[in-house]
């Protein structure tokens, strides 16, 4: 089901990222889990139609626990949409990946709790494949993207999601770091999962911010801030931008993955 005002591809971002769209139009949505975390906005970039959400609320109102993820993906497809694209801010686990770098990640882990992370509550009931959480057609749309505006990133890499609205402990992020595990973020689950049971196709842009508290092998590693997370997202909006605008256009039409196999019907 879809409203009058329709979109393909959806973006998820902080507030200020939709100015590069053309002829914006800003959609009330409703949705049975409540509103969304803002009106999502309509417009055109690289001819295709995008509709950006700002998931943290247009004043950043909505810490990364308390965003309605339920209702901010269901806005996203009953608006038409059917791709994904969901930059984020994410701490560096690993001494190779540096702040102003990116990680398109490939696999994802949850530590977080007490979320709504699921639209199978019954009457209907499934249990979607998440064994691959990313897309690997919007992966490679956001890879390729990255190329040719010669932006550093990394091509795989694995995010912890933790809970928030607190930084990790010194022994937290030593503990995700000897998993193996790349970087941490907020909201990458269950905005994922999300996605996938509707059937819609997923990719995290990750921008990192930081070095995360328990990083080794870094001199001068101090604890992060807020402060600090948002003074690195004000000094690198331009490179995200840049790698969307780049992206979109590059997304196929056609799909040919797995994303929409058992979804729910809205």
């Amino acid at each position: 089901m879809t409203t009058d005002a329709s979109a393909e591809v959806g973006i998820f971002g902080g507030t200020g990222f939709y100015r590069f769209l053309d002829n914006i139009a800003e959609i009330a949505v409703q949705t049975p889990y409540g509103p969304p975390s803002a009106r999502p906005a309509i417009g055109d970039l690289g001819g295709r139609k995008v509709a950006f959400l700002a998931r943290h609320g247009l004043n950043h109102e909505y810490p990364a626990h308390a965003v309605n993820y339920r209702a901010n993906l269901w806005a996203m497809r009953k608006l038409g949409v059917q791709r994904v694209l969901a930059p984020c801010s994410v701490g560096s686990l690993q001494p190779g990946i540096h702040p102003g770098e990116f990680v398109i990640c490939d696999q994802l882990v949850d530590r977080t709790r007490g979320r709504g992370d699921t639209f199978f509550n019954g009457p209907v009931v499934n249990c979607v494949s998440f064994a691959d959480p990313y897309c690997p057609e919007l992966r490679q749309a956001a890879i390729d993207a990255a190329a040719a505006e010669d932006i550093t990133a990394h091509l795989t890499g694995t995010v912890v999601v933790i809970e928030g609205p607190r930084f990790s402990t010194r022994a937290e992020s030593r503990w995700f770091a000897a998993a193996g595990w790349d970087v941490v973020n907020m909201t990458q689950y269950p905005e994922s999962v999300l996605a996938r049971e509707l059937g819609m196709c997923y990719s995290g842009i990750a921008l990192v911010t930081d070095y995360d508290a328990g990083l080794q092998g870094v001199e001068g590693v101090e604890p992060v801030t807020m402060d600090a997370v948002f003074a690195v997202l004000r000094e690198n909006i331009d490179r995200v931008q840049r790698l969307l605008t780049r992206a979109v256009p590059g997304v196929p039409e056609a799909r040919n993955c797995s994303c929409a196999s058992g979804a729910i019907e809205i």
